[in-house]
């Protein structure tokens, strides 16, 4: 055990399983109170695109601890990887909904619960960086988040509230456990991963590990930044191209 998050108290959403399971984890390994949010499996049930839920999430720490130091807005859905053709309005509303409105309604109340400053965190993705990593609607929901966050930094400048967003490649997750179930039915597990330079996929404990350097005063000069942490894919990020009116092989 160490002391990097020593008497710190964070919120971490998405926190059932994947990367906010083992964040909640670490976070705790290092010092830290944490309240782990999810739909289930968690400390506290929470919607993170439901303002109510979150206001209530925020109010009840702080009403509990005295304060916030750290929020770890993880959750995050895939949607799929349809093409625009084949994706409803519906569709972009839900996954708009968890993916970039529940960044911001994070970004909303725990800025204004950290009145000595705090850092909040985001998950974004390095399918919000270029096209090919994720279907549309999340990747434009994640490449919304970047935005946010850059554009948050601004909002609270005087503040001492630190916003950063980290975008993971592929990490072994329930969100992309369809990825791994088929390759390994295929018997080409040995492919995830691949394109990427270090030609292996990512394990949510890695990505807890970029949180947890956000999180910590080893990052107190670091605001507004899309770190990225995906074994080097989006350094030139090849993809399979997708053509209209047909499904990406």
């Amino acid at each position: 055990m160490s002391d990097r998050l020593a008497n710190k108290i964070a919120i971490v959403t998405g926190a059932g399983s994947g990367i906010g399971k083992a964040t909640v984890e670490l976070f705790r390994d290092q010092g830290a109170t944490v309240i782990g949010a999810d739909l289930n499996g968690a400390d506290v049930t929470a919607d993170a695109g439901r303002e109510e839920d979150i206001r209530a999430l925020v109010d009840r720490v702080v009403s509990d601890h005295g304060r916030l130091d750290i929020f770890f807005a993880n959750a995050g859905i895939s949607g799929g990887l349809a093409s625009i053709f084949d994706q409803s309005v519906d569709d972009w509303t839900e996954i708009l909904r968890v993916n970039l409105i529940g960044p911001f309604l994070a970004i909303k109340h725990a800025a204004t619960a950290m009145t000595a400053g705090g850092s909040i965190i985001c998950t974004a993705s390095v399918a919000g960086l270029r096209s090919g990593a994720g279907g549309p609607a999340y990747s434009a929901s994640k490449a919304g988040v970047i935005s946010l966050v850059r554009t948050a930094a601004q909002q609270l400048t005087g503040s001492a509230v630190r916003v950063n967003a980290i975008c993971p490649g592929l990490i072994e997750t329930g969100m992309t456990e369809f990825v791994y179930e088929r390759a390994r039915a295929k018997g080409q597990e040995d492919k995830l991963g691949h394109l990427n330079p270090l030609q292996r996929g990512g394990e949510p404990a890695e990505i807890a590990q970029a949180a947890l350097f956000l999180a910590s005063d080893e990052s107190s000069y670091v605001n507004g930044h899309a770190l990225v942490v995906d074994g080097g894919l989006s350094s030139s990020h090849p993809f399979n191209r997708q053509s209209y009116g047909r499904t990406a092989i």
